[in-house]
């Protein structure tokens, strides 16, 4: 089949994220499938951007996946300059629209990214190349926009995105939500119910089998600690990865043996790296980020993984971050600390659910895990490990998304 899918973030492994859309598209290439991404040309989550993109659908081939640039232009932040980008990414894809389904002639269309905008060329493509339509979920727009944003629900920015979100669950031929539990509230928004399924973010069995090498810098802090119990976090330095609270748990905790290792960027990690400063606190370490493919390596040194987010009504659509993923493949506990419905981790019980934002009770879960006899965490971990290869590889999901396609 030919696959057209439009992701305005669409990364890489060497890009960075989003990941999704790379590691189906990979799978399905070797499935022999045709596919072709079409993607912005600036992602505020990628750490690298394709460069000297001098015109629009600029084609780069990337492991077998077609990726096409458009242009769309650099931004910062949630404001007008990114709402610009969206704006100019769905507009050029609307008026190339019989270009896109002449030349690429698909037989399916996935629209796939944040905000719901995208629907329209995605029908309009699929209506034009007799494809079929597939509309995948990565966040509740516009739901995000004024339950966690802060903006009214009559603003038009939101009413935009509204009628946006009701077009595609009217018209698309299948829903993919990475959220188990949307099913409902989509039904409420003219999604037909046999149109939904569930596929979830997973792993790369191929990456953990041959990962790369932890550098220097890393094995000489868990050196220096080998003796303590190492809480681990990797991933995105944010606001809403609740890291104030792991910080908060390991200040009560300065007088234990444990030693909390955090690894990764973002906007947060000057103000955490400041009040560790200023606290004095010698049991935090920050670490620069790292590849994905080392992740692996860097795990083996965790004791447990920690896994937080801050309070949001969001999240009664369930949560689905990678790092969760990833914590439970490297076989060990991982304490997860989101207000959410059952989870991949309670599923498997390879860990320790605890309230968010609360210091006081992950405290708690980290004594508990330290008082638990080595070989019980070991087995909490496999328990993990196994759901994962299971459930959650990138393999079974890309199959069991082609299913749809026919």
């Amino acid at each position: 089949m030919n696959i057209l899918y439009i992701e305005h973030y669409a990364g890489s492994p060497e890009m960075g994220m989003e990941f999704r859309p790379y590691y189906l598209s990979r799978e399905w290439v070797k499935m022999g499938h045709k596919v072709t991404i079409i993607a912005g040309d600036y992602s505020h989550l990628r750490k690298k951007n394709p460069e000297n993109i001098d015109g629009d659908f600029k084609k780069e081939m990337i492991d077998g996946i077609e990726y096409r640039w458009v242009r769309t232009g650099a931004y910062s932040g949630n404001g007008v300059k990114r709402a610009l980008t969206m704006e100019r990414f769905v507009r050029k894809l609307m008026l190339n629209a019989k270009r896109i389904a002449r030349k690429w002639n698909p037989d399916v269309v996935i629209a796939s990214s944040t905000y719901p905008l995208d629907t329209y060329p995605a029908q309009k493509i699929a209506k034009l190349s007799g494809a079929k339509y597939i509309h995948e979920v990565h966040d509740m727009w516009p739901s995000t926009l004024y339950e966690v944003g802060g903006m009214s629900k009559h603003s038009p920015f939101v009413v935009t995105m509204q009628i946006a979100e009701n077009s595609a669950y009217k018209h698309c031929d299948k829903c993919v939500s990475l959220l188990k539990y949307s099913k409902d509230y989509m039904l409420q928004h003219y999604l037909e119910e046999n149109k939904f399924i569930y596929i979830p973010n997973g792993v790369v069995k191929e990456e953990w089998d041959n990962p790369l090498p932890l550098p220097y810098e890393y094995l000489s802090v868990f050196e220096n600690n080998k003796d303590k119990f190492i809480v681990g976090y990797f991933g995105g330095h944010a606001l809403s990865n609740c890291l104030n609270t792991l910080i908060e748990a390991a200040e009560i905790m300065k007088e234990e043996q444990v030693q909390f290792v955090l690894v990764g960027d973002g906007v947060e990690k000057k103000n955490l790296e400041k009040y560790v400063t200023d606290k004095k606190l010698k049991n935090v370490t920050f670490l620069p980020p790292i590849e994905k493919r080392v992740i692996p390596k860097l795990t083996e040194y965790f004791d447990c993984v920690y896994v937080g987010a801050k309070k949001s009504p969001l999240y009664r659509f369930g949560v689905c971050p990678n790092k969760m993923f990833d914590g439970m493949m490297a076989a060990k506990p991982v304490i997860f600390a989101i207000d959410a419905p059952p989870s991949p981790i309670t599923d498997s019980d390879c860990g320790i659910v605890v309230k968010s934002e609360n210091p006081k009770l992950l405290k708690d879960a980290i004594i508990s895990l330290i008082n638990t006899p080595k070989k019980e965490r070991e087995q909490m971990g496999d328990r993990g490990k196994q759901e994962v290869l299971n459930k959650y590889i990138y393999e079974k999901l890309a199959n069991d998304f082609v299913v749809l396609m026919y």
